[in-house]
C-alpha cells in the first residue's frame, strides 16, 4: 500500500487528469491524497468572491468523497496571477506536504499547459521533489487538463504525447465521470472541453492509444527504481 498524491493548481484539474486513475489506484488499496493550490479569490476578488471559492471548495470534498480521497490539502496561492508571486514559496509549501505525505506516485500538471498557473505549479513541484535525503519520490508524473493541454502554444517539442498509460476500467471510468459531475460550477454543456462527453471521449482516445476501451494518459519525469 502507497501514498499516492495529486497536485491540482485549481479545484477540478485533479479530477480531469487523473479522476480514472484515482479510482484506479484506490481499487488496489492505495491511499490518495489532494492538494489544490489556488485560491482565486485572493488573486482577483472583484471576478471571483469568496464565496464563489468557498461553493467551489465545497464541490471538490463532495467530488473527492465519492472516490474514497484520504485528505484533501487547500491553499491559497494567489490564482490566476502566480506569476506574480514568489515561486519559492509554492516550493517550500509543496516541500512539508511531500514530507508529510511521503507519496511515491506524485501527479503534476504539463509543463507548457496554457494556464501561466499550470506551468508555475509544475516547476514549483519539481522544485519541491528533488531527489535528495529523504524527500525522493520515485515515480512523477504530468497529466493533461482539458482546455489547457491542447490550446497551449507548443514550442520546442513540448506537445503531450504520453509514455505512460493507465488502463481503466468502465468502473474507473463511471466514478470518473461522476466525480467530475459534483463540479456543478465547472461542468459544461456538450462539446465544450469540460463536458462529461469530452471527457469520456479523450479517455476514449486515450484508450485506443493502447488498444484498451478506456485510459488515462501521463508524460513520464521521473521513475526510480527501487
Amino acid at each position: 500500500m502507497s501514498n499516492i498524491l495529486i497536485i491540482a493548481p485549481h479545484a477540478d484539474d485533479e479530477i480531469l487528469g487523473c479522476g480514472g486513475s484515482i479510482n484506479f489506484f484506490k481499487r488496489k488499496g492505495h491511499k490518495i491524497f489532494v492538494a489544490i493550490l489556488t485560491n482565486a479569490s485572493k488573486g482577483d476578488s472583484k471576478k471571483f468572491s469568496e464565496k464563489y471559492i468557498t461553493n467551489l471548495r465545497k464541490e471538490a470534498l463532495k467530488s473527492h468523497k465519492s472516490l474514497g480521497i484520504r485528505e484533501t490539502f487547500f491553499y491559497d496561492f494567489p490564482a490566476p496571477y502566480l506569476d506574480q508571486y514568489p515561486i519559492a514559496k509554492i516550493s517550500d509549501s509543496l516541500k512539508k506536504l511531500f514530507l508529510k505525505i511521503k507519496p511515491k506516485i506524485l501527479f503534476i500538471p504539463h509543463l507548457e499547459d496554457s494556464h501561466i498557473d499550470h506551468q508555475i505549479i509544475h516547476r514549483a513541484s519539481l522544485v519541491a521533489a528533488r531527489p535528495i535525503s529523504n524527500n525522493s519520490i520515485p515515480l512523477i508524473l504530468s497529466y493533461e487538463t482539458l482546455s489547457e493541454t491542447e490550446w497551449s502554444v507548443k514550442k520546442n517539442n513540448s506537445y503531450f504525447i504520453p509514455n505512460y498509460f493507465i488502463s481503466l476500467s468502465s468502473l474507473d471510468m463511471k466514478k470518473k465521470l461522476s466525480a467530475f459531475k459534483f463540479y456543478k460550477s465547472q461542468n459544461k454543456k456538450n462539446y465544450h472541453p469540460r463536458s462529461i462527453e469530452s471527457i469520456k471521449a479523450l479517455a476514449s482516445h486515450r484508450g485506443s492509444n493502447i488498444s484498451k476501451k478506456f485510459a488515462e494518459g501521463f508524460l513520464l519525469i521521473r521513475n526510480i527504481k527501487q
